[in-house]
């Protein structure tokens, strides 16, 4: 009695384990799951706020370099005795009086376009930041669609191992009865014990799945530990493979791709650093006005000057070259990226294909579940009446068992596939 009171309260702990120690439940459809990812996810937000960035960069580029003030030669030692000659007067009250000294105000003047070039290597940028911002959601996306699609799989295929549990378990109790009046065999009593023990196996194993499951749409959906989530099934809603045109995904990808825009839009980012290098040959202008007191001949003089640099030995030969030598690199591996694209938008599809097919022969079989599902209540019948035999009626139960394994799979499988294709692709069709 122990024993049976045992195999229930486990049959109990797998059924009830998630909902008994959380303190809400979320159940949620695929398409409910994907709305929350984008508003919550927050590897997601963080990397939008690289865009943010990228424009806060652009306005800087947009400001002009601040104007310099120069106050210097300042003489705060003019007694009577260190001067000759007369007095100075005070600028006004009693300030300056006695006092030399000079104010010089300078303004940069960025010559060659490079305040308009640098904003455009700016605005790059943030072309930049934007297409690595869709790979990333890319990635997280295509995370989140595998494990919904586990997750369903787990969760329809746990429900068989408890339908196979609580059918064994009538049968180890019914058994158990009979062996203790002698009415069968103590060793067909041991043969449906080890396979309830197999069963109890198969579903701790499947329960740290879905234990693993849960953990990783939760911190992709940015809800609580203390939250069960639970996954409604949809039947798969995809494509005819053979309504695809594989050269079609193929163009579609090389233009939709965000990781193929990255390195794309990495030339053009390179070509726009080179002009900008380029305009570094051409010297920045200073502009200045300055005020000398008494420091000269004239008691209060005031003058203009310009001052630039002379391109005579560093005509940033070193930067132009690091910019042209990058143009190339990036090109090259641009066509790479090029080539790996079309490699994986093939094998996505060929994998979709094949998928698709075994989907639909096992669909177009959908009878043959439900047949199982009838003949297993028959079979658990029969047994009891002993109208069949232990080996009989354990064969029936892992061919049962298989049925709805290879069903769930290949719905599973189809979707992941399907996905895969989409995010090969790089966008959905």
């Amino acid at each position: 009695m122990k024993k049976y009171i045992t195999v229930l309260v486990f049959g109990f702990v797998v059924s009830i384990t998630c909902s008994a120690q959380v303190s809400d439940t979320l159940k949620l459809t695929p398409k409910q799951v994907e709305d929350l990812f984008i508003k919550q996810n927050l590897e997601l937000l963080a990397e939008r706020l690289s865009i943010d960035i990228a424009d806060a960069a652009i306005a800087q580029a947009r400001l002009w370099e601040n104007p310099e003030l120069t106050i210097g030669d300042v003489n705060f030692w003019a007694s009577e005795e260190r001067r000759d000659g007369e007095d100075i007067p005070p600028l006004f009250g009693n300030f300056g009086r006695n006092t030399q000294f000079t104010v010089e105000l300078s303004q940069m003047i960025q010559m060659g376009g490079k305040r308009r070039k640098l904003i455009r290597l700016e605005q790059t940028s943030k072309d930049i930041a934007i297409a690595e911002f869709e790979d990333v959601l890319r990635n997280l996306k295509l995370e989140l669609q595998t494990s919904v699609n586990e997750l369903i799989y787990v969760q329809a295929f746990m429900n068989v191992l408890n339908r196979e549990l609580e059918l064994l378990t009538q049968v180890v109790e019914s058994h158990r009865r009979q062996a203790a009046q002698g009415n069968i065999a103590r060793t067909e009593l041991l043969r449906f014990e080890s396979a309830l023990q197999e069963v109890e196996s198969e579903i701790y194993e499947n329960f740290m799945e879905l234990n693993a499951l849960q953990t990783t749409l939760k911190v992709l959906l940015n809800i609580p530990p203390t939250y069960h989530l639970t996954v409604i099934s949809e039947n798969p809603s995809v494509k005819n493979p053979t309504a695809i045109s594989i050269m079609n995904l193929s163009e579609l990808a090389l233009s939709n791709r965000p990781d193929l825009k990255v390195f794309n839009l990495q030339t053009q980012f390179h070509e726009r650093e080179l002009s900008y290098e380029k305009a570094h040959r051409v010297p920045d202008l200073t502009v200045s006005a300055n005020y000398d007191r008494y420091g000269g001949i004239w008691g209060n003089y005031f003058g203009v000057g310009v001052s630039m640099p002379l391109p005579v030995f560093d005509r940033n030969q070193g930067n132009i070259r690091t910019a042209k030598i990058s143009i190339d690199q990036t090109k090259y591996m641009s066509q790479q990226q090029q080539n790996i694209v079309r490699h994986e938008v093939t094998e996505a599809y060929n994998n979709f294909l094949m998928a698709h097919r075994l989907y639909e022969r096992i669909n177009n079989r959908e009878n043959l579940s439900s047949e199982l599902d009838v003949m297993l209540d028959v079979y658990l019948k029969n047994l009891m009446l002993r109208n069949i035999g232990i080996l009989e009626f354990l064969d029936f139960l892992e061919t049962y068992k298989t049925n709805k394994e290879v069903t769930l799979s290949a719905r599973k499988n189809l979707n992941t596939a399907f996905q895969t294709l989409q995010y090969a692709v790089g966008t959905e069709f």
